[in-house]
């Protein structure tokens, strides 16, 4: 119960709930009792929580998916700058956690004139594609779908490899830029079940072609990270 102190009664109400989950009242993920259960425990006005729950979701504190329910927030294992160009392998050893990949499938495809002109090979014919699912000690965090010209792979055994960019490194091809587009989705119907997402768990889809340092296009991919496990950042210099 909230108890009336000089404060506004949302801030107490947002002090409250943020000690219960620091305290594993409500732990990473669960869902809250509905505002009825929650205002009644509280002994404020739904009005009030409202607010509080309000304020918790722009601090990131708790999420709200409509028509479900308020719940507490994961926080994410993965962090990186996205002008911080690391592979997802790198990426899930620096958060302590053992790296490892799901093969799904690979094809050689017919390349596109969209593919020549994406990996500036006019006389391009074939594209490996390469639909991978990598794990952190086990749990699915990233779906992954590579393109590299099949002239570069066709007589070596890529699937065995952990990460394609050690794997370009090993043929002398090293990946030193990428261009990255970054787009925000919600439930994907292929994706999001693979990574084992919950209802209403968002994705972010990183579209990237990467360079090796001779800055020719090298490999193009679409990678599905959970919004709930990683969290990227850019580090803006003003000019």
């Amino acid at each position: 119960m909230i108890r009336a102190d000089h404060r506004p009664l949302y801030l107490q109400v947002i002090d409250r709930l943020k000690e219960d989950i620091e305290k594993k009242v409500y732990v990473e993920g669960e869902k809250l009792p509905s505002e009825f259960e929650l205002s009644k425990i509280l002994g404020v006005s739904r009005a009030t929580l409202r607010e509080a729950l309000r304020l918790l979701e722009e601090e990131g504190v708790v999420v709200r998916r409509h028509g479900v329910g308020t719940f507490v927030h994961s926080k994410p294992l993965f962090s990186a700058g996205i002008e911080e160009l690391y592979s997802v392998t790198d990426m899930i050893v620096k958060a302590k956690m053992n790296p490892g990949t799901i093969f799904l499938s690979s094809s050689v495809q017919e390349a596109t004139d969209d593919d020549r002109r994406k990996f500036d090979i006019s006389e391009l014919t074939e594209i490996m594609e390469i639909e991978r699912v990598r794990t952190a000690d086990g749990s699915p965090v990233v779906y992954c779908l590579d393109q590299i010209p099949n002239d570069l792979v066709k007589n070596h055994s890529i699937h065995e490899t952990k990460s394609i960019f050690r794997f370009l490194e090993e043929l002398g091809r090293t990946i030193t830029y990428a261009v990255t587009y970054i787009e925000p989705i919600g439930y994907h119907e292929h994706v999001s079940e693979i990574l084992e997402c919950e209802p209403g768990s968002s994705l972010l889809l990183l579209k990237q072609m990467h360079y090796d340092q001779s800055e020719q296009p090298l490999l193009y991919s679409l990678n599905y990270f959970r919004a709930d496990k990683f969290k990227f950042h850019v580090v803006r210099k003003r000019v």
